[in-house]
């Protein structure tokens, strides 16, 4: 038996993997029914979605109709940017408020691409802010400050 499709093999064990961990740690809290759910229902139901989905990718990976795909070498430079975008949002958003590090956000992330377009990226952001907007603040109600606290007062 032959990984045809390296790529897919790969990303469905890690599918596998993500969903046992995130299932194993749903064991520790009261799992409850499906009337009555306790707190660990949803990610032990979840972790075993997700490792059914990887199970299917996986395994689809296998088929001799699977396009041929070979895993590519690790690109430490996108991950890098990624992360720093992740971790600078992460920091940025009770000072900063939601806009501001929704901006950063877009923009640190946007150089991970070796497509990088200013232009693409601003727009990214613009759409990406207003929809967050209308997700969380305007529809579900959640309380974020949207701008840095001395341009408020």
């Amino acid at each position: 038996m032959t990984i045809r499709n390296q790529k897919d093999f790969w990303a469905g064990l890690m599918f596998i993997a993500f969903g046992a961990f995130f299932g194993g740690f749903g064991t520790q809290y009261t799992i409850g029914t499906a009337a009555k759910m306790g707190p660990g229902y949803f990610p032990i139901s979840l972790g075993v979605l997700l490792m059914a989905l990887g199970l299917l990718v996986s395994l689809k990976a296998l088929s001799p109709k699977a396009d041929a795909e070979e895993v590519g070498k690790f690109d430490w430079f996108v991950i890098g940017w990624i992360l720093a975008g992740v971790v600078l949002f992460g920091i940025l958003l009770t000072p900063a408020g939601l806009v501001i590090s929704l901006v950063v956000l877009v923009a640190v992330t946007s150089y991970a691409s070796h497509e990088f377009h200013p232009v693409s990226t601003a727009i990214n952001a613009l759409v990406l802010t207003i929809g967050c907007y209308i997700i969380f603040v305007w529809g579900l109600k959640l309380q974020f400050q949207l701008w840095p606290a001395f341009l408020i007062k």
